[in-house]
């Protein structure tokens, strides 16, 4: 019974902690499509991607084994960088935006929270659970490890020829990311960011 009863304690808390993690998803590739947008791409919005539905947002298989085993992904939002006026601009704009508005929404949480503005214990514990998946998300997102946005945002600063040299061996690349994850070794990375950010936050709303 007791391993029946585990089976059902870890259950019940990925379905407690499901909603913070499509708020978080949603709001990361909203960011990137509204960006794109706002800069003359308009193929997200031909995509369906400008949206709050999570459904939209959503890989199946990301989203399965995000939940499961700790880590996944969204499905990327397209853009089009020949649509933009500035192409390096725009790639660092569009891509910066998902890691940026969850790290803002954030403090907006953290303000809500320290100011007692919400007296509910339960939606408190939740804004907590809001507030640390959106952290994590938001740092995660910012390593410059393909493919994820901070190797584009690197890419959009860097040297032409050195931005060539990554795109070439980018597939080779995914392999740092794959070996931080399986052998745990992501966390001496995150953590420390994840742990300034918090420092950070606590003066932000001080």
């Amino acid at each position: 019974m007791t391993i029946i009863n585990n089976l059902w304690v870890a259950f019940i808390n990925k379905i407690y902690i499901l909603p913070a993690l499509l708020i978080s998803i949603t709001l990361h590739e909203l960011a990137h499509g509204y960006a794109a947008y706002l800069l003359g791409d308009n193929t997200a919005k031909l995509s369906k991607r400008l949206t709050l539905n999570p459904i939209h947002h959503i890989d199946f298989i990301g989203f399965i084994l995000l939940i499961t085993v700790g880590f996944g992904w969204a499905k990327p939002v397209p853009i089009n960088p020949n649509n933009f006026k500035n192409r390096k601009k725009g790639i660092f704009i569009v891509s910066i935006a998902g890691p940026l508005v969850n790290l803002f929404f954030t403090i907006i949480l953290a303000m809500l929270f320290v100011r007692g503005l919400i007296l509910n214990n339960i939606i408190l514990s939740y804004i907590k659970i809001l507030i640390w998946y959106n952290v994590v998300l938001g740092i995660f997102n910012l390593l410059p490890i393909p493919p994820l946005d901070g190797s584009k945002i690197l890419y959009s600063i860097i040297p032409d020829k050195f931005g060539s040299f990554l795109i070439k061996y980018e597939n080779y690349l995914y392999l740092i990311l794959i070996f931080l994850l399986l052998t745990d070794t992501i966390d001496n990375v995150l953590n420390p960011l994840i742990n300034y950010w918090f420092n950070l936050l606590s003066i932000i709303i001080s």
